[in-house]
């Protein structure tokens, strides 16, 4: 009975992140990784989602748009999130899209209650049958393993593109959390800068993004990897190539570095210090995409003095999070904040 209840009524964990939405599907793993973004022309009709409207930033005519309808984590724009939401839903559910789906969606932990509604009525106004939102330093851990419903202190630092969200988690519950509208995009942003100032060169988010990738680093190497870059001279305005050393994004990124590091040290600040010592014996656990740039973890040790780790599949935490806790609802009940 309970496979045929199953069967009509599908389960999905949705990760509505500021850079990608990934949807995850209890028993089938993460069916779908996109970018959040949608192409609108002018007379607001959707042409594009994720990764074909991706494909359209920076490259489109003036009668289109191609943006992200999250900001810092939360829906800037309502419309185009639920339009988006819908369209993810669909993909994912294929054939079983005449069922409305139970629909669980993570949001950043200082999320407000009109934000956290707002989550709730793109979800059901895009075909949910009944929608829950759960904070992310939750998901992440439940995702990465950890056994949140314990009387121990576990601290996660999920950092994905618009938010670092900081957690301290005992018995299911946040104990101390901090959430700081500094990640991967600011530092896509740092960069940018960067290669303006001080070489001249006009490159776009999406060029900032592979770099910080390919050679970005939290802290100095010793062997700098180089990389040519292709932008536009902003005082001849023709097309330029210059190289960037590793190095030099390490100081590109410094402040964006500090203010992370200082949302996780607030935390700190506010842990009760039997929970701070649970901390010390096992360290912090580090999720999200932007958790994946080189020596982050390091950087962490060195400025709180307490060792850091990247989850396995970080990227994929916060998804994974979701998929557990729809399948062991009753389980997870406690630590769901809201359902319709």
């Amino acid at each position: 009975m309970s496979w045929f209840s199953n069967l009509f009524s599908p389960k999905v964990g949705i990760d509505l992140g500021t850079t990608n939405v990934l949807v995850f599907i209890p028993g089938k793993g993460i069916v779908l990784n996109e970018p959040s973004v949608v192409a609108i022309s002018d007379d607001n009709k959707i042409l594009a989602v994720g990764q074909e409207a991706k494909h359209m930033i920076g490259r489109t005519p003036d009668n289109i748009r191609a943006y992200r309808p999250m900001k810092d984590g939360v829906i800037a724009d309502y419309r185009v999130t639920e339009a988006m939401l819908r369209y993810f839903l669909k993909k994912a559910l294929g054939r079983w899209n005449i069922f409305k789906p139970e629909v669980m969606v993570s949001v950043p932990a200082g999320v407000t209650s009109t934000e956290r509604r707002a989550v709730i009525e793109a979800a059901l106004k895009a075909g949910a049958r009944n929608a829950y939102v759960v904070k992310e330093p939750i998901l992440a851990a439940i995702g990465a393993g950890i056994p949140i419903y314990e009387p121990r202190g576990h601290m996660i630092v999920d950092i994905g593109g618009g938010t670092i969200d900081v957690a301290v988690i005992s018995l299911g519950g946040i104990v101390a959390a901090n959430s700081v509208k500094c990640a991967g995009n600011r530092i896509d942003a740092a960069i940018v800068d960067y290669a303006k100032k001080h070489s001249n060169l006009s490159i776009g988010d999406k060029t900032a993004e592979d770099i910080k990738i390919t050679i970005g680093s939290a802290l100095p190497l010793e062997e700098e990897m180089v990389l040519a870059i292709k932008g536009r001279d902003t005082q001849s305005g023709l097309p330029r190539t210059v190289e960037m050393k590793s190095n030099e994004l390490v100081s590109a990124m410094a402040r964006e570095l500090r203010e992370m590091i200082k949302a996780i040290k607030d935390v700190f600040q506010d842990t009760p210090p039997e929970l701070a010592a649970d901390i010390i014996d096992q360290g912090i656990i580090l999720t999200g995409g932007t958790s994946q740039l080189r020596n982050f973890a390091e950087l962490v040790r060195r400025r709180t003095g307490v060792k850091a780790k990247v989850a396995d599949s970080a990227l994929f935490c916060v998804a994974k999070g979701t998929g557990i806790a729809l399948e062991h609802l009753n389980t997870y009940k406690r630590s769901i904040i809201t359902k319709r």
